[in-house]
């Protein structure tokens, strides 16, 4: 009987990683035939790519199972009430329905909820497939170096085994946003994960790209490459306290701006709002959180907008001088503007679901574009940057002089 119960456990798992199976097989098989005729670095660069991007999605979807409280659509893990969908669960979804109408259980959260798992899954083959495919070229390239003259465009491998870890530390904490009940800081962290998920692939993606090229990252002064970081460090925290604002349900806490609650200081009990370890809508000790708390949590988040808006800002102007950077520049400037716009639109317009899940994708696009930057940019003293400058200039001009010359 117990031998029964164990095997019946394991089939959401393995319906689980089956159809991740099915999903990854599709942009696997795209990825191979598109470049059948490249070299090993351009296909790990196009397989990279496109895991981002399905990862990105993923980010998107993760906000919108959130954002229509659909985290608890099925309240087990990894399966639905111990089956692999949700529609071998229709009894148990119909009976927690009908005791809570308005509860977090109905059909069309827990498919919610299941959809979101599958695709998880099937990023999650992707990146495994990605580490392997790295080590088998890396083992290749050891046994046959390189002829005289020829140049082996390889990325470490040890960053896809990396982010292969951190999908897998990814997949626990979502099973512990299911079976913590929606505990804001495991949220929050799932959140700031995959955030961090989007730049280790974003990290491999440029590294490629550049050993496929055979060319290094672009020489930036100390000052320019400070600002990427100083501006990087402000994003995540941002991000961090936008996350905690959405996780306890603290967005219409304010529903004016500038001001909030008509007045430009309100009242907030920030020792509440930001007590990290505890439950959902009550306080360590179990009580109620006060709405003070409630708008601390908000407020906080609002005012670092501010900082974060001006610091994009400063930034995009002094990278649209560096050709290199140019294409961040106009991301990091446009994306700015729409992290402003869904703001706004979620304190003005009530929180729309639209605005909410835009919002969460902006975020996360312009960690990406920063950490595209930053991999493709490297400190070099300022005195160095002149010389190079000065000589380029001073090719230039023998080059014009050499072409009237030839002209006369």
């Amino acid at each position: 009987m117990d031998t029964t119960s164990s095997l019946y456990d394991l089939t959401p798992i393995a319906w689980l990683m089956a159809v991740g199976v099915l999903i990854a097989l599709g942009p696997l098989v795209w990825v191979w035939r598109r470049n059948a005729g490249s070299g090993p670095a351009r296909r790990l660069h196009a397989l990279t790519v496109l895991t981002l991007f399905l990862t990105f999605d993923l980010t998107l979807f993760g906000a919108f199972t959130r954002l229509t409280d659909s985290g608890l659509g099925c309240p087990d893990w990894p399966g639905c009430y111990g089956n692999a969908s949700p529609h071998g669960a229709r009894h148990e979804i119909a009976m927690a329905q009908s005791a809570q109408p308005t509860g977090p259980v109905t059909h069309s959260k827990a498919w919610v909820e299941m959809v979101h798992r599958y695709l998880a899954t099937g990023v999650g083959v992707l990146i495994l497939t990605l580490a392997g495919a790295t080590w088998i070229v890396r083992r290749r390239q050891r046994r046959a170096p390189p002829a005289e003259g020829e140049h082996h465009a390889t990325l470490s491998a040890w960053w896809p085994a990396f982010t292969l870890f951190w999908v897998c530390l990814q997949g626990a904490f979502g099973m512990l946003t299911v079976t913590w009940k929606l505990f804001p800081a495991i949220v929050t962290l799932h959140l700031l994960g995959a955030v961090v998920l989007l730049a280790l692939l974003c990290i491999q993606a440029v590294h490629y790209r550049q050993a496929a090229a055979q060319r290094l990252p672009t020489p930036v002064s100390p000052a320019l490459r400070n600002g990427l970081i100083a501006t990087t460090a402000l994003l995540v925290l941002q991000i961090a306290l936008g996350g905690w604002v959405s996780t306890n349900y603290a967005v219409l806490a304010c529903t004016q701006f500038p001001t909030c609650q008509d007045s430009w200081w309100p009242p907030m009990n920030f020792a509440q709002g930001f007590e990290i370890w505890r439950h959902l809508g009550v306080t360590g000790e179990g009580q109620p959180l006060d709405f003070s708390a409630l708008t601390a949590i908000h407020y906080a988040h609002r005012l670092m907008a501010y900082a974060v808006f001006v610091a994009l800002g400063v930034l995009a102007w002094r990278m649209r001088r560096i050709e290199a950077l140019r294409p961040q520049a106009r991301w990091l400037a446009g994306l700015a503007l729409l992290q402003l716009a869904t703001g706004l639109g979620n304190v003005l317009l009530g929180w729309p679901l639209a605005a909410a899940v835009l919002h969460t994708g902006g975020a996360a696009a312009l960690a990406v574009v920063l950490t595209w930057a930053l991999c493709e940019s490297r400190r070099v003293p300022a005195a160095q940057i002149a010389r190079a400058s000065d000589n380029a200039a001073g090719q230039n001009n023998n080059s014009q002089r050499n072409q009237r010359k030839a002209a006369a």
